[in-house]
């Protein structure tokens, strides 16, 4: 059974970067949907970006693009999120997800959660 673990959350300031990893077991990552969600304090979750099946296509949230980038490791069945530039407002618990959707922006489709890592951009 698939099982995910997300890492690489902390403290930055604005305007810094982070990368948060998302590692897999007990399934090969390159077969599912990837995404990358975050859930901000009194707000609703959020799709950040997600990407298909064996690097299928990538998609990123409005508020996102430009400043993220989803990258995957095979060898080491682990999915990266590359943040930049990143803003106060990028402050929230991220998560990644998996699913076998047809569509990996489908967010109803995804069954398979890791804990969360928290980001926090402040000064």
């Amino acid at each position: 059974q698939l099982q995910l673990v997300e890492a690489g959350g902390g403290l930055v300031q604005p305007g810094g970067s982070l990368r948060l990893s998302c590692s897999a077991s007990g399934s090969t990552l390159e077969e599912y949907n990837i995404g990358w969600f975050r859930r901000a304090p009194g707000k609703w979750r959020e799709g950040v970006s997600c990407s298909g099946p064996n690097g299928g296509r990538t998609n990123y949230a409005v508020t996102v693009k430009g400043r993220f980038t989803m990258s995957t490791d095979n060898a080491k069945n682990t999915v990266y999120l590359h943040m930049n530039s990143l803003k106060p407002e990028d402050t929230a618990v991220y998560y990644c997800a998996a699913s076998r959707s047809n569509y990996c922006g489908d967010p109803d489709a995804y069954n398979t959660w890791g804990q969360g890592t928290h980001v926090t951009v402040s000064s």
